[in-house]
């Protein structure tokens, strides 16, 4: 089981189970051991209220504008939240039998749940911690409301296939793009409705990652289809451009710049395929202009220091330009 994380408790007892929620349960003793623990620090913890005063502190947090906070092992905390309430539920089975702690244990796992996009499981915790705690009920039922209509939200219009899913073969994407937008835009106008009604919570955040991954899937959607739709290039860069513009102020900004000095790059090498270089149909102005929009992405990206991207945008930086130097060392000298 993963080690205790050792971050000071802003509140201690009933407050700390509560989860800043006002929302004491009046049993927070927890299932301490009464032995003193002579391990290193970082022993597994014995505490629910521990585990639950640590998620306390970050749920709160903007995970639209940055990364989820990590635990000193590095892992997200939401999800060492949630392994961690669960090895507890296991390793004491005999203490928690009596089932005081169980609200405010499904309480944090529904919290954790819903910062992992599992909606519809965070929904089930919250409506079972309102049925066994009248403390906890009217903020579990209000929640659940709230994950559930995110959860409906993302049902409207497409998610791209994933490659390795079962039957992913026989999956086909809509040639309709005029209706895949539409829907996309019926998605987003109910999840902004979401932001707009907690604009004083953390559903806010969650809501607008939702939002942000909506642009992205009508982008790659656009990026998957280029070759059967009209102009399928010209709009996948206009969409690439429109997500990097929307989300300038998301966590995931140099992603999303990436992706689009991706795509340049991508068409780059795709146009040198169709037209070689030794071949009269070969342009040296199109093909300048790819590597020009590819180059200065990447290296705009590459320039932010202390970011993962920088190093990608290096790396992908330097293998398009031994690409470049193969087509026409002359012109392309860096």
């Amino acid at each position: 089981m993963p080690g205790a994380i050792h971050t000071k408790s802003p509140g201690a007892g009933a407050a700390g189970v509560a989860l800043g929620l006002g929302l004491a349960l009046g049993l927070g003793l927890g299932c301490q051991s009464p032995q003193k623990r002579e391990e290193a620090i970082y022993g597994p913890t014995e505490s629910v209220i521990e585990v639950i005063a640590v998620l306390r502190r970050h749920v709160p947090d903007d995970t639209y504008r940055f990364a989820p906070a990590t635990d000193f092992t590095d892992r997200n905390v939401y999800r060492s939240t949630l392994l961690r309430l669960e090895n507890l539920e296991k390793m004491h089975a005999d203490t928690l039998r009596a089932g005081h702690m169980d609200a405010a244990i499904g309480f944090a796992k529904a919290r954790s749940l819903e910062r992992l996009r599992a909606y519809d499981l965070a929904a089930e915790h919250y409506r079972a911690a309102a049925e066994k705690s009248p403390r906890l009920r009217k903020e579990a039922l209000t929640s659940a409301a709230t994950v559930e209509a995110i959860d409906r939200a993302n049902r409207v219009g497409i998610d791209l296939p994933d490659p390795f899913a079962p039957g992913a073969a026989n999956q086909t994407l809509p040639t309709d793009p005029e209706a895949v937008v539409a829907e996309l835009d019926e998605r987003i106008a109910l999840l902004s409705k979401i932001v707009e009604s907690n604009a004083d919570n953390h559903y806010a955040h969650v809501a607008r990652e939702e939002i942000e991954r909506s642009d992205v899937t009508r982008a790659r959607y656009f990026k998957a289809l280029r070759h059967v739709l009209v102009n399928g290039s010209v709009r996948t860069v206009s969409e690439l451009q429109r997500v990097a513009s929307r989300h300038a102020a998301s966590k995931e900004k140099r992603q999303h710049l990436l992706d689009a000095a991706d795509f340049y790059a991508l068409m780059a090498q795709e146009y040198v395929q169709a037209n070689p270089p030794e071949s009269l149909r070969f342009d040296p102005v199109v093909f300048e202009e790819l590597v020009e929009a590819a180059s200065q992405i990447y290296q705009t990206v590459a320039s932010e220091d202390g970011t993962p991207e920088k190093l990608q945008a290096a790396r992908r930086f330097e293998a398009f330009l031994a690409f470049t130097l193969k087509v026409d060392r002359d012109r392309f000298t860096q």
